[in-house]
């Protein structure tokens, strides 16, 4: 692992920075005294862009300098001799900042301070005082590890009909399906193989175990966080298990742009086929005390609600609630349960903690891919085809790396931002028990007659959540915050976006994003902003909080209203670093089309210019589907991972 040396200096900024957004006091500790400012090193350590990792240093070395105090408004002193409140101050001038990259180094720091604080593993007294129950420790006679991956000790030479790059939605169905057909494959993961010994719930070594980056990922400018799986099962293993067929005026959409297929027979055949492996059904989803506070004010609204699908057998509510850092009862069907396992059984070989650096074109079609192991064995796969399922942030990256010739690479990224609107009750809520969700509403899906618009969604509510979603304006109004959260509802607005982001390649070979809403998805999402509040106001909520940079809040019948709420909001503003939206689903940088002048793939799913190499994940879907897209990733790699199957045998 990489590492981020800092001069005495350097780090005495770090230490001021960590314990001004987390200053402890009334019996709470500092973060300093639980090794905060150590934690969110090995965070930054973990980013593969060495750029990034060398920027991190700049700052810190020039944070505790008095003229970069005295520009933030502190005067001619260094930062860590300031006071509490004067060290608040510059942090919320960098918070407040006209210029975007203020706005996200703040962003970084705070999210980035707040985990290591909040998520500490082990025994943790922040989470004592908070009335949590932290981490659920490890399992009771977990099952065996259900997959042997290969072992690679040296330089290796491999030899397929089909390699797979990823492991997720994708590449575990497009792998089975293969496997199945009768087809040699190997599938190339570069995360860790986990399994349910491993699920023990900790939130900062999830983080950094099981996500991309350790999920600190955000577009360039900050404007929103990223969260992608990166373990062996992908996304799949970390997800929600919300489980959406794809909607129909989406499919009607994707055949308009050139993708006839998933609006006919073979599409429905291979939904129907993931429904039933993956086991989808509603008997998984009992109401927690949340769901029945949530659907009472829906019911209050005369609005719509439905029970959520879930991908899950045997799920207990006991477990349920730290279900995005991995099932430790094995209940949630992920590839790694399904696919993958039957990859495996097959005679699939699958190797981890492998990245894959290019794919071997040879007369203009894939012959193979070029990676290298976390310990630097360099790994040759030769095949008769390439599949790339690396996700919307890597296939892009790798085809580029591979030499893929395309205007739409990267271009047409598609995205789920999700922003929250918070409600603190009288009575508690205790907002982390029961099943992770059994509720959503639709009731504001279509906003444009085109399908465009918002889902209101709920989970399970760690505190990584919250301080995920919720502002810092001072260290002690913070913590006051984050100690409400036995007491605390909330109503998450997932949008369908119009798109304006696209994922660029750096120098060093890694993705880099950037993004911005549409007048049209602002619009939208003040719908949702406002339509949140209604929701946790017929909750019965007594203050009422987004998740904006400042504080935009009132308190029914007491201060303000919705619409001064909404007021505020737009004045706090939906830009870099104001608005605060996070994307759990990431979609259409390497889309399909009818054709090549704007899209990546043909409607099979292969490379226009280059044969036999394959996309099957989210970054082919032409839009955004505004429904959860695992489902639909799984069906559209199984119907296209047939077609393959059918052209190879």
């Amino acid at each position: 692992m990489s590492t981020v040396e800092l001069n005495a200096r350097a780090r005495r900024a770090l230490d001021a920075i960590a314990d001004t957004f987390a200053p402890g006091g009334e019996g709470l500790p500092s973060a300093t005294d639980v090794g905060v400012p150590d934690a969110l090193l090995e965070l930054v350590a973990r980013n593969p862009r060495a750029a990034e990792r060398k920027q991190v240093g700049q700052l810190l070395g020039l944070w505790d300098t008095r003229l970069v105090c005295a520009v933030a408004g502190g005067g001619l002193r260094n930062f860590s001799g300031l006071s509490q409140e004067e060290r608040e101050k510059v942090l919320l001038s960098w918070a407040d900042s006209r210029v975007p990259q203020r706005r996200a180094a703040f962003q970084a720091l705070r999210k980035g301070t707040l985990l290591a604080y909040y998520g500490k593993d082990g025994d943790n007294p922040v989470l004592e005082a908070m009335g949590y129950p932290g981490a659920l420790g490890p399992p009771e006679n977990p099952p065996p590890p259900g997959i042997e991956p290969l072992e690679i000790s040296a330089d290796t030479d491999l030899d397929c009909d089909v390699v797979v790059v990823g492991s997720g939605a994708g590449g575990g169905t497009a792998a089975a399906v293969l496997a199945q057909a009768g087809l040699d494959v190997v599938v190339i993961e570069a995360g860790g193989y986990y399994s349910e010994k491993d699920f023990d719930g900790e939130e900062l070594s999830g983080f950094s175990r099981l996500y991309l980056n350790s999920g600190g990922i955000a577009s360039q400018d900050g404007s929103i966080g990223l969260l992608a799986g990166s373990c062996l099962g992908g996304g799949t293993v970390v997800n929600y298990t919300f489980s959406f067929r794809t909607p129909e005026n989406v499919r009607r959409e994707w055949a308009s742009m050139g993708v006839p297929a998933v609006d006919g027979p073979a599409f429905d055949e291979s939904l129907d086929a993931v429904w039933e492996r993956i086991s989808v059904n509603e008997e998984h989803s009992v109401p927690s005390s949340r769901d029945d506070l949530t659907r009472r004010a829906l019911d209050k609204l005369g609005w719509d609600w439905q029970v959520m699908k879930r991908n899950v057998r045997g799920c207990e509510a006991e477990v349920c609630r730290l279900c995005h850092y991995g099932c430790q009862l094995g209940a949630k069907q992920s590839t790694l349960k399904t696919w993958l396992q039957d990859a495996h059984d097959g005679g699939t070989r699958i190797l981890v903690r492998t990245r894959a650096d290019r794919v071997i074109v040879e007369n203009g079609a894939a012959r193979g891919v070029e990676a290298r192991t976390d310990d630097g064995r360099r790994v040759t796969v030769r095949a008769r085809a390439v599949v790339s399922a690396a996700g919307a942030l890597h296939t892009p990256a790798l085809l580029a790396r591979s030499g893929v010739r395309s205007k739409a690479l990267g271009k047409y990224l598609r995205l789920h931002p999700v922003m929250v609107v918070w409600g603190q009750m009288d009575e508690e809520v205790r907002p982390w028990e029961g099943m992770l969700a059994s509720t959503f509403s639709a009731h504001h899906a279509d906003l444009d007659g085109n399908g465009y618009g918002l889902k209101y969604e709920h989970v399970a509510i760690p505190p990584s959540i919250l301080l995920n979603f919720s502002p810092w304006r001072g260290g002690r109004a913070h913590q006051e915050l984050m100690q409400a959260l036995p007491f605390t509802a909330c109503v998450g607005i997932l949008l369908r976006d119009h798109g304006r982001g696209e994922v660029r390649v750096g120098r060093d070979g890694e993705p880099a994003v950037r993004y911005a809403f549409t007048d049209d998805d602002i619009r939208h999402l003040r719908i949702g902003i406002a339509g949140g509040a209604d929701v946790v106001e017929a909750m019965g909520a007594k203050l009422i909080y987004s998740s904006h940079s400042k504080w935009v809040a009132y308190e029914p019948g007491r201060h303000g209203n919705r619409t001064t709420f909404i007021d505020d909001a737009d004045a706090c503003g939906w830009g870099p670093g104001q608005s605060q939206p996070v994307s759990f689903h990431i979609m259409g940088s390497a889309r399909m089309g009818g054709s090549e002048h704007d899209s990546v793939c043909d409607p099979s799913g292969q490379s226009w210019s280059v044969r036999d190499l394959y996309v099957c994940d989210g970054s082919a879907f032409p839009t955004a589907t505004g429904v959860n897209p695992m489902v639909t990733i799984e069906a559209l790699a199984h119907m296209n991972a047939r077609g393959l199957a059918d052209r190879l045998t």
